[in-house]
């Protein structure tokens, strides 16, 4: 009966050690993501953003499977399991619950951008449009223009977002509120990140949110991710009286 029982037990371990040998799965950064991608011949990659997101530009021979759309599970199960798939977003956290996504779907070999398009463009990485093979241009703003948006005898608060970003949402209506209540001692100036790909590299944002305060065109103080408007305020206090 014990043999029996352990036996099961043993039996049961090796299945799951021989099903997770058989799947792999990476977070790489960007030059591995890209470098990775050259060595498989036809790799299957998979822009997980919106479609808006992917029209504006994305990593050529991407194909777009929305992550939030209610069919993305039955067209990824389209792709075939048994080859890579190159997953990615613009930060890094859609792709990866589409990693987790793919795992239970049985594919064998995934591999996750990590830190998503935001690291892709950091490392200076080639995008293209969806209309043309064409490089990626930029129409946001230019850094000299960046620069004169700090020019104020008052404190300026640079709140980085995109449209896609939860914690950015969160964040908006506070922002909003303090543009109003400290507008005598406070600029508050949102930038969307998508539309300002060349700026947010230039100033190395690469991730979201990101909050920047300035004095006197002097960077004081940055925040990378969410932070409560209460915590904000007290940065500003603190250092409109520096």
């Amino acid at each position: 009966m014990k043999k029996s029982f352990f036996l099961s037990c043993f039996l049961l371990l090796l299945s799951d050690i021989t099903t997770l040998s058989a799947q792999s799965s990476s977070n790489l950064n960007a030059t591995s993501f890209s470098s990775k991608m050259k060595q498989i011949p036809n790799a299957q990659i998979i822009d997980v953003r919106t479609p808006g997101e992917f029209m504006q530009s994305h990593i050529e021979n991407a194909i777009n499977i929305n992550i939030a759309s209610n069919d993305f599970q039955q067209k990824i199960a389209t792709l075939n399991s048994n080859k890579a798939v190159f997953v990615y977003c613009l930060s890094g956290s859609r792709s990866s619950y589409a990693m987790n996504i793919l795992k239970s779907m049985g594919f064998k070999e995934i591999y996750n951008l990590a830190g998503g398009m935001m690291q892709w463009r950091a490392a200076n990485l080639s995008e293209t449009t969806a209309n043309s093979g064409s490089k990626q241009t930029d129409q946001g703003l230019t850094l000299p223009q960046y620069r004169a948006l700090l020019n104020s005898n008052k404190l300026v608060l640079v709140d980085f977002y995109a449209d896609w970003c939860a914690p950015c949402k969160k964040m908006k209506p506070y922002l909003d509120e303090i543009s109003f209540e400290m507008k005598d001692k406070v600029v508050v100036k949102r930038i969307d990140a998508d539309a300002n790909k060349v700026l947010a590299r230039e100033l190395k944002v690469d991730a979201l949110p990101v909050l920047l305060l300035y004095k006197g065109n002097k960077l004081v103080w940055s925040y990378k991710g969410y932070i409560s408007k209460e915590e904000v305020l007290k940065k500003l206090k603190t250092n409109q009286y520096l």
